[in-house]
């Protein structure tokens, strides 16, 4: 049970930052919304892992706190061409 949800948690968390890559290449509402879900996903799959495999909470945490801050300067840096965009659509 562990193995499969330690490869679920993995391939959520690559996905997200594949998502929250291309919203910034491409940015779009839909983009961004996935990239929120695919990091909340990821923080409840690491979470559960933690509680069911009791790991060590510091190394998990430090690893998190790594993915959350590098997906989440991606996702700001979408958010701030999209709204260069509608800006410069108003026009």
């Amino acid at each position: 049970m562990i193995g499969m949800l330690l490869l679920v948690h993995v391939i959520i968390a690559l996905s997200g930052l594949a998502a929250s890559t291309a919203a910034v290449f491409k940015p779009s509402q839909s983009r961004l919304r996935v990239s929120y879900g695919l990091v909340l996903a990821t923080i409840a799959t690491g979470t559960v892992l933690v509680i069911v495999s009791h790991a060590r909470i510091l190394s998990s945490c430090i690893t998190g706190l790594v993915y959350i801050g590098v997906s989440l300067s991606l996702i700001i840096t979408a958010q701030r061409k999209l709204s260069a965009e509608h800006i410069s659509n108003r026009g």
